[in-house]
């Protein structure tokens, strides 16, 4: 029984935590150091499919493979727990940014649900900014909660378009 609260409060912590380790690796490494990997999501060449930014997504990956190999080892349902929270995130903004935002895929087309109507709407006002130390909304899932009033104001049968 403690094992499985246990669990769930990491996933959890872990998820929540990916947020906020996502705002700051954006907003200070992908538009500060690491530019030189993450602008070409913000200027992407026509007809390219794969980004350098991309790389990025190996760089989240190894913390959770690594606690899910010690975890395993150790039997920890702490360092599992975790492991499973930032993957649970890694899966989450893959289907969120690259899939719904960006339409990398075309599965998710459109959505009149405020809150991803919304979500859209602040990455798009993200992309608005070509430059490297401007920009605003880095993180992925928590955003400011002008763009629910923004999107709200809209007719909600309007479509709503991708980023890209």
């Amino acid at each position: 029984m403690i094992d499985n609260f246990v669990f769930i409060s990491m996933l959890l912590l872990g998820f929540v935590g990916m947020e906020g380790v996502a705002w700051l690796t954006h907003k200070y490494l992908m538009h500060g150091p690491l530019w030189f990997l993450h602008s070409d999501h913000h200027r992407k060449p026509e007809g390219q499919f794969l980004e350098k930014n991309d790389f990025f997504f190996l760089i989240f990956a190894l913390p959770g493979m690594a606690l899910f190999l010690i975890g395993t080892i150790h039997k920890s349902f702490f360092l599992i727990g975790l492991a499973s929270g930032i993957t649970l995130y890694g899966f989450t903004y893959f289907m969120v940014h690259d899939i719904f935002v960006h339409q990398r895929f075309k599965w998710i087309r459109n959505s009149n649900h405020i809150y991803l109507r919304a979500l859209r709407r602040a990455h798009k006002m993200h992309h608005k900014h070509l430059g490297k130390g401007e920009g605003e909304c880095f993180g992925m899932l928590f955003f400011p909660l002008k763009y629910f009033r923004l999107v709200s104001k809209k007719n909600v049968n309007e479509t709503p378009l991708p980023v890209d």
